[in-house]
């Protein structure tokens, strides 16, 4: 089996480069040499900065790129100074090249590098795609016929597996993510602050933000994130969230929130939005559509039985061993990158 050559703009520390890359590596025995653009966990124009002499020998690597047989994969991006020249050149010169990506790129126009124009160029470049889920594959296959869809995965046997669904004190719901995306939770904060009124409920944000989220700092407690700590928190809680507003770019999540809630048999509750309805349906999860329903969600939950709650977070278990981890579709993933 020939070596893959894995590019990507971020390190292990980046959720997206972690999931959609490293982590398969370290599970699926396929000989591999990652290309980090820096390792690190941001490439803000601040971070880049920083260090200039690191940034040119990082763009020196990625021209010094092997070519002419090597199998290649590039996720999302492999530079984030590119305009999609790089990652061409990378897919069209390799003897089999894949380009994987897991958000709505094609839809990000913005500024002097769109990753409109890097997802097109990626896109027409690769022998094959894969995507994270329906949503993105259709997308890709206007522009490239071999398109295959892997969701992002997780992994069970990582997550303390919830097993108390007795609500012993005040109610606690949870929710999980960067703080790029926290002002989601502002979305729902009448339903938020009307549980909490009717119920006791609190809401833990685990995040590495610290930033106020307005009223709803009255009944939020901040868990940093960490592996050693999130695992503890998720199956402490009762019930985990991921409001999502109905857009195109949120119609091409992958759901992962929800997933790792399902990791943690924690009981789920989210806008039914791209995915995430699939993903709520097969985890028995609560998919309420406004914020009326929002708040009636919230309050029915902590009146459901313990056995009903547990019930809940049994299927969400299941429905991520069957369909959304890495051991349900490592084969599909090895097949997909090396075109073996």
């Amino acid at each position: 089996m020939k070596t893959l050559h894995t590019y990507t703009s971020y390190g292990r520390s980046a959720g997206s480069a972690r999931v959609r890359v490293f982590d398969w590596l370290d599970r699926v025995d396929v000989p591999a040499v990652s290309h980090s653009y820096l390792d690190s966990a941001s490439n803000s124009p601040r971070s880049l900065l920083r260090s200039p002499l690191r940034l040119l020998e990082a763009e020196w690597r990625l021209r010094r790129a092997p070519s002419g047989g090597a199998t290649v994969l590039v996720s999302r991006q492999a530079s984030p100074l590119s305009r999609g020249g790089v990652e061409g050149r990378l897919l069209r010169g390799a003897g089999f090249g894949v380009y994987d990506f897991d958000d709505a790129l094609y839809l990000d126009r913005r500024g002097p590098l769109p990753k409109a124009a890097i997802w097109r160029s990626a896109v027409a470049a690769a022998d094959r795609v894969i995507a994270g889920n329906a949503t993105l594959a259709e997308q890709a296959s206007r522009v490239n016929r071999d398109v295959t869809v892997i969701p992002s995965c997780v992994d069970p046997a990582q997550y303390t597996r919830k097993t108390d669904f007795d609500i012993h004190s005040a109610p606690r719901a949870v929710w999980i993510g960067s703080p790029a995306t926290e002002h989601y939770l502002l979305d729902i904060e009448s339903a938020l602050l009307r549980a909490h009124e009717e119920t006791g409920m609190r809401l833990s944000v685990i995040s590495a933000g610290s930033a106020t989220l307005g009223a709803l700092d009255a009944i939020v407690d901040r868990v940093e994130w960490s592996p050693q700590t999130f695992g503890a928190a998720l199956a402490g809680a009762d019930l985990g969230l991921m409001p999502t507003p109905d857009s195109a770019w949120a119609r091409g999540k992958c759901g992962y929130k929800l997933l790792q809630y399902g990791a943690a048999a924690l009981p789920m509750m989210g806008d039914p939005v791209g995915v995430n309805a699939e993903i709520l349906e097969r985890g028995d999860g609560l998919a309420p559509r406004s914020t009326a329903e929002w708040t009636d969600a919230l309050i029915g939950f902590f009146s459901e039985s313990a056995g009903r709650r547990r019930g809940r977070g049994d299927a969400g278990h299941r429905a991520v061993l069957e369909h959304y981890s890495f051991a349900a579709w490592e084969e599909a993933w090895r097949q997909a990158v090396t075109g073996v």
